[in-house]
This record gives structure tokens, sequence and C-alpha cells, in this order.
């Protein structure tokens, strides 16, 4: 590829990654302000603790299901692709009926369970009960949650990222509004502490649906994608988005219960180390973040090329998006390593946590260079259907490596947090390894119309 045309193709990667970015870095803003309010509370070990509990209980327990996102973004972005416009939006309504069913359900489920699956993983009894009332509101949230998931796979398959971002903007303003007056309790609202983080995040949610739906009522896209004209169950478009989904939720909820046990485990060590890294994880966040912004316009540009049959742009969509992740995660992790103390002092004021994180924000900046590039491939062979090889490439390297070396070194060891923290580069190196040279090796040019 000339000089002239590699330009061009990083400029439309950035056109397309720009607003996935921005739209998912002000999730991590929300994420940032919301760890920082509640590292401010009275005993805020334990409130970080259960906050860091929590976050990814609740995941954990969605995401089997929001990954659901990613078969109607595959499927949108294919028929998009080939011009088949009604198309995308049969797959948008089915997703519709499909999530509202499934978020009414596990909603009740989580809500019914929040304390036992909190007192579960929890070490300590009170970061138990603290994490017991964030669950308990968070969960409320879901059935919202998971429609949401149906519009953000449908505005990405059709390019139109910018649309997600404009909700981050709103939405996430309104989580942090939500989170001051719920956490610290202002004008009349009582103070909830670490249980207003969860309720003010469902309020959010909400707002965000309403959004959403109210975008699907401009002409521009109603007209276009007919939506409206025929919704019903399509059993078929159904078993196309789970078939495309089911291996990427697997991978999700595995991926955070391995991440969720990560924590546990350095819950063992102590509840300072704990907390220290639930503040290292959120820190993380500003390097993971935009790289998933990155992948979805991988998931976009790959989809649509493949629609059309154009294969070798597709590829080179990929290779290039995957380099330019990389080159931000190559910035961030310098700060991580020789500035820690500087992005912990966003986080929480606790002298205590931050020197306990330092070593293992140093450690995670190393390691996140290289998932850049495991993250974007991997979303460009989601797109092209390979959801199970990435599903099983992940899974194995997270709980064969990660999770026991993290207990050996920082437990069996007792190297402690930066025992724990070391195990995370063998898994992403590997996990990053296994995923280039699968693309590179280029079987999922293969790929089955959907």
């Amino acid at each position: 590829m000339n000089k002239d045309k590699s330009i061009t193709v990083r400029r439309y990667i950035l056109k397309m990654a720009i607003p996935a970015i921005a739209g998912l870095s002000t999730q991590m803003v929300v994420s940032l302000v919301d760890t920082s309010m509640v590292g401010r509370l009275n005993e805020a070990e334990y409130a970080l603790a259960a906050m860091g509990l929590g976050v990814l209980a609740t995941w954990a327990l969605i995401s089997f299901f929001s990954s659901l996102a990613t078969g109607t973004h595959v499927m949108v972005a294919r028929r998009f692709g080939a011009g088949n416009y009604e198309g995308c939006g049969s797959v948008l309504n089915s997703s519709l009926i499909l999530t509202a069913a499934i978020g009414i359900v596990i909603g009740f489920i989580g809500v019914s369970s929040a304390y036992s699956i909190s007192h579960f993983f929890a070490a300590d009894e009170r970061v138990g009960d603290y994490a017991g009332q964030f669950l308990y509101y968070r969960f409320m949230g879901i059935p919202f949650f998971l429609i949401t998931v149906s519009y953000r796979g449908f505005f990405f398959g059709i390019g139109k990222i910018k649309v997600f971002m404009y909700s981050g903007l709103i939405v996430n303003l309104l989580n942090i509004i939500f989170n001051y007056f719920l956490i610290f309790g202002n004008w009349g609202i009582p103070r909830m502490g670490v249980a207003g983080s969860g309720l003010g995040s469902t309020l959010a949610t909400v707002c965000e649906s309403l959004f959403y739906l109210c975008v699907t009522f401009y002409p521009a896209y109603r007209k276009k994608f007919n939506y409206f004209k025929d919704f019903r169950f399509n059993k078929e478009i159904v078993n196309s988005i789970f078939r495309i989904s089911l291996p990427v939720s697997l991978q999700n909820v595995f991926l955070l219960v391995g991440f969720l046990s990560f924590v546990a485990i350095t819950g063992l060590i102590g509840t300072a180390q704990q907390a220290a890294s639930q503040v290292v994880i959120s820190s993380l966040f500003i390097s993971l973040m935009p790289c998933f912004g990155f992948g979805i316009a991988v998931q976009t540009l790959v989809g649509n090329n493949l629609g059309s049959h154009k294969i070798n742009l597709a590829r080179i969509y990929a290779l290039e998006t995957s380099k330019i992740a990389t080159y931000y995660t190559l910035f961030i992790g310098v700060i991580f390593i020789v500035f820690p103390r500087i992005i912990l002092n966003l986080l929480t004021t606790d002298t205590k946590v931050i020197e306990t994180a330092v070593p293992a924000l140093r450690i995670a900046g190393f390691a996140q260079i290289f998932y850049a590039t495991g993250i974007v491939l991997a979303n460009g062979l989601q797109a092209a259907g390979k959801t199970l090889f990435v599903m099983l490439s992940e899974v194995l390297t997270n709980w064969v490596l990660f999770i026991p070396l993290a207990y050996f070194f920082g437990v069996y060891l007792k190297f402690g947090l930066m025992g724990a923290w070391s195990a995370l580069p063998f898994y992403v190196l590997t996990y990053s390894a296994i995923i280039y040279f699968s693309f590179r090796g280029g079987k999922w040019t293969k790929f089955k119309n959907l």
C-alpha cells in the first residue's frame, strides 16, 4: 500500500473510530469520577473494594447478554455493505424484542440475588454489605441497558457511530450529576454512599434508552430502514444473532468472572490491596475504552467490506487500525509507568491505597501496550464470524494463565499485590500473539453469509 493510500485509510479509520472512542471515553470518565467520589467517602478502602466487586459482578451477570450487540452489529454491517437496508431494519426489530424480554428476566434475578452475590465474592463482611447495596440498585437498570445494546449494534452497523457518541456525552453527564447527588446527598436527597452510585447509573441508563428511541423517529433513518413498517420477531434473524453472539457472551462472562476472581484473590492479600486493585482497574479504562472504540470501528469496516466482498480492503483496515491503537496504548503506558501517582491521585486521596497501587499500575501500564492488537484484531475476526475462536483464545489464556499465576505469585509465594499483578503481562502477551497470528493466517477470509 503506497503512502497516499495509507494516509487515506488511516483518516477513514479515525473518522469511524473517534466518535466511538469519544462515546466510550465518556463512560471511562464516569467510571473515574464515580471511583473518585466513592474514594472520598468515609471508610474509603471498604467502599472502593465494594465498588470494585459491584462493578465486576454487574458486568459478569449482564455481559452474557450485552454481547447481543455484536450479533446485531455484524448482521447489520453485512446487510448495509450489501445495500439491503430494510434487512438492517428487520435485524433491529428482532434484536429489540429479544433484548427487552431477556432484560426483564435478568433484572429480576439480579435484584433478588444482589446480596447473595456480593457476600459470595467478598472476603470482608462490610465490603459485602456495601457491594450488595450497589448491586441492588444497579440491577434495576438491566432491562433498559439491554435495549440500548440493540440500538448500539444497529447504529454501529450502519456506520452512524456519532449517534453513540452523542448518547454518551448526554447520558454520562447525567450519570455524573445523578451520582453526585445520590452518593453525597444534596437538596434534600439522602446520602446513599456506594448505593447511590448504583442508583445513579440506573437512572442514566433509563435516559439512554429514551434517547435512542427518540433518534429512531428521525425521518432519515425511519424511511431508509423501515423498521416501524413491519415490527415483528423474526426467528431466523434471532437464531443468527445468537449464533454470532453466544461465543462472545461466554467470553465476556468468563473474562469478567476471571477478573472478579482476581479481585477476590487480592482481597486474600488484604483489603487495602483489594481497594488498590479497583483503582488500577479503573485507571486501565483510560487505555482500554479507546481500544474498544477502535474495535467497534474495525467491526463495522470489516463487516461492511465483507458484505460487499472486498476482502483485501477489510484486511487492510483491520491491520492499520491495530497499528494506530498500539501507538495510543504505548503513549498511555509511558504515563502509567513514569507518572503513576498523578493518575492514582485523581481517583482517591487515601495515601495507603495510592502507595499500594503504584507498582501494580506500572505493571498494568506495560501489559496494556500489547492488548491493543488483541482487542482490535479480535473484533475483525468476530466480524468475519470467528467468535468461537476469539472466545476460546481469551478464556483459556485468562483462566489457565492469568488467574492461577496471580494466586501463585501473590498468595502462594507471598509476593503480595505486585506478585498478583505480575501475572497480567503473561496473559496479555499470549492472547494478543494468538489473535495476531490467526488474523495474519487468513483463514477468517473464508466467511459465511449471514
